[in-house]
């Protein structure tokens, strides 16, 4: 069997991968299951060079096919912040809570028209002895002056998705799974996936 490694300790992230690969019959592990697995440090410029940082990283220990992904929310009028660094927007320790007071503090004085916004995602699939692959996605929107929905993680609550109607945090698992930044990197990263495992 075939196997490849998910960068991440997210067990809602390796349920996502695992889904995709279920009919590849390929065994996917994440660093949940590499005992003292190091954590990366991202010290790239952009989401591309930190995925391919993580992915690199792991799949040298290991000499296995990596996936690492590194996504975040870009706001325009913002110039791009808070980006790569999203997660820690508003302090080293990583809050939910304070990242989006932070975003709402920072837009509240920018009309409707100029608060367009966008998630992020991108994956790179680190391959032993080969240069290493990345593709993106992306989920257009625009930053709520308010909190709406209770689901999700992060800016979900204050990010309205253009496409539905409704906060990424009133969707469900299901319909975020459609649409979201993650999903359609995943997509994109399926013909390069069906590719590498015709030549293994």
């Amino acid at each position: 069997m075939k196997k490849i490694i998910i960068a991440t300790k997210n067990k809602g992230k390796a349920a996502e991968f695992k889904t995709l690969f279920s009919e590849y019959g390929v065994e996917v592990l994440t660093l949940l299951d590499i005992e003292n697995a190091p954590d990366i440090e991202e010290t790239g410029n952009s989401f591309e060079e930190n995925a391919a940082l993580k992915a690199e990283g792991i799949s040298n220990l290991t000499d296995t096919i990596v996936i690492a992904d590194d996504s975040g929310l870009i706001v325009d009028e913002l110039d791009g912040m808070p980006g790569i660094y999203s997660a820690r927007y508003a302090g080293l320790e990583k809050n939910d809570e304070d990242n989006i007071n932070k975003l709402l503090f920072e837009m509240r004085e920018v009309p409707e028209n100029k608060r367009t916004a966008r998630f992020y995602c991108s994956l790179a699939v680190a391959i032993p002895g080969e240069k290493t692959i990345v593709v993106s996605g992306k989920c257009e929107g625009f930053i709520l002056k308010e909190r709406r929905g209770h689901n999700g993680f992060g800016y979900d609550p204050v990010f309205f998705v253009t496409v539905s109607g409704k906060s990424m945090a009133e969707l469900s698992n299901e319909e975020k799974n459609r649409i979201s930044h993650r999903a359609e990197a995943l997509q994109n990263l399926v013909p390069v996936l069906k590719e590498l495992f015709k030549r293994r």
